[in-house]
């Protein structure tokens, strides 16, 4: 496909197209409008962040396997969240250049070195040995320096950490623990998807002084992450 004259994207970049059309045919649509935000998305490249079978899929609307086969990834949530996930996320949560941010669920890295560019330092937590490698060399060949990957349970290592002004679960929970709305800073944000399929309600928790609100701008369904309490499944 030829680029557009307009098009502001790079023609000796191979990949330049598909993520110009995936910001104009996936992320707008969504209601990401937020130019800093599609902006991000047009620099960094996501093809570098996904195993290299997956490369020509990289900006397709779907959740890219990093380990295993597609069904493995799936039942493991061991994969990349879709890109209009991860972009309605970096809008709902309005990180700053000040911000300490905290993931939980590294996968590749590419939703750290998108928090990255946007805040001062990310921590961000993957349980999976081999995840926490990948995102490591991913964020260093990417020339991300802002991000420390720690192999470890986020649901049980977070607290040891402090607080911080935005906190990321990238993946699903049942319930967001209160343990980590009080690692909130005044004026923090935590997001997360929350609930049971079909539908689950991407929920942003924002604190202020001794003020909690809530509030679920949009639904979606996404993988579990590995840790988190479930609810029981016995009924009396």
């Amino acid at each position: 496909m030829a680029l557009p004259m307009n098009s502001p994207v790079d023609p000796r970049d191979v990949h330049a197209q598909a993520r110009f059309n995936m910001i104009e045919q996936q992320i707008r649509p969504w209601n990401v409008l937020d130019e800093e935000v599609l902006e991000l998305l047009g620099q960094v490249r996501r093809e570098d962040f996904v195993p290299p079978e997956y490369a020509n899929m990289a900006y397709m609307d779907i959740e890219i396997p990093l380990l295993g086969s597609a069904e493995e990834a799936a039942a493991k949530g061991q994969h990349m969240l879709a890109p209009r996930i991860e972009a309605r996320t970096l809008q709902d949560l309005a990180v700053k250049p000040g911000d300490r941010v905290l993931e939980i669920g590294t996968g590749s890295g590419y939703m750290a070195a998108l928090l990255a560019a946007q805040a001062k330092e990310v921590v961000t937590l993957e349980i999976v040995p081999e995840l926490a490698e990948m995102a490591r060399e991913n964020l260093l060949d990417a020339g991300v320096k802002n991000v420390e990957v720690q192999l470890a349970d986020g649901a049980s290592a977070a607290a040891a950490l402090g607080q911080f002004d935005v906190i990321v679960l990238s993946g699903s929970v049942a319930k967001i623990p209160e343990a980590l709305v009080a690692q909130l800073k005044d004026g923090g944000r935590l997001s997360a998807i929350v609930g049971q399929l079909p539908v689950m309600r991407f929920t942003v928790v924002e604190k202020m002084g001794n003020q909690v609100t809530v509030r679920q701008p949009w639904d979606t369904s996404v993988s579990r992450l590995e840790g988190f309490e479930e609810p029981s499944r016995f009924s009396f």
